[in-house]
């Protein structure tokens, strides 16, 4: 009898709630994104429309900035020698300090010839003469041995009448030894070294005397060189305003 008053206070006790889940958050409404995925974008979103463009824009610059800085380097570069249906490259050679014949050719490569040991005595003399007057010599290239050789020699002779010896439609070096008087009333004796490159020569003409003729002026010594692209520039005035420039 005297436990049943405790049992009875245990049972008084109220019990506690029955378990029940947290609840879900209420799902958001149809076409617009929880705020859990905010940053999804779906392909129909119209904020995703102007991301899209904006991001577009601003790319925009360094697209067209590489397309010019390519096309500068295609037209700045070495350009590409132009293809033939064959497979093979055809490349154009254009000779620097020469002048196109009647056809407006070039030859594809200089030919270069020696200097006649016979004339580089000759000349190494021609340095050196007592003479007093205007003397001079003209030289040609003999095509079949490949040499440049002597074919006048000319004393007391005038630019005029020395123009006048010179053919009219082919090439020729002369070096010319002119009694100059200067201003002050100096006289000197100073050696020249005319091309002559008549308009309308033959182009392997032209071609053999340009590439033979840095190795004739170097054989001769010379540092006076000059080119005519007719004969009838050949004059004393002409020759006086380029040896001005040597005083």
């Amino acid at each position: 009898g005297g436990a049943w008053p405790g049992l009875l206070r245990y049972a008084a006790l109220p019990s506690p709630p029955p378990h029940s889940p947290s609840p879900r958050p209420a799902p958001a409404p149809p076409g617009r994104p929880s705020s859990t995925h905010a940053r999804a974008r779906t392909p129909g979103d119209p904020r995703t429309d102007i991301h899209t463009r904006a991001r577009a824009r601003s790319h925009a610059p360094t697209l067209a900035h590489t397309r010019t800085r390519t096309h500068t380097h295609t037209h700045a570069g070495q350009l590409q020698p132009p293809h033939t249906p064959g497979g093979r490259d055809v490349t154009t050679h254009r000779d620097v300090g020469t002048h196109p014949g009647d056809d407006g050719t070039h030859s594809d490569s200089l030919v270069v010839c020696d200097v006649d040991p016979a004339l580089i005595e000759k000349l190494k003399k021609f340095r050196f003469q007592k003479e007093t007057n205007n003397t001079a010599l003209i030289m040609k290239v003999d095509k079949e041995r490949q040499l440049v050789v002597l074919e006048e020699e000319f004393q007391d002779i005038s630019p005029e009448q020395l123009s006048s010896e010179l053919p009219e439609r082919q090439p020729r070096f002369v070096v010319y030894s002119y009694r100059y008087v200067h201003d002050d009333g100096r006289i000197s004796y100073p050696l020249c070294f005319i091309f002559s490159s008549p308009a309308g020569c033959k182009p392997e003409q032209q071609m053999m005397y340009a590439g033979s003729k840095n190795r004739l002026v170097q054989a001769a010594e010379l540092t006076k060189a000059f080119e005519i692209r007719s004969t009838e520039e050949l004059t004393e005035q002409w020759l006086k305003a380029r040896l001005a420039f040597f005083r």
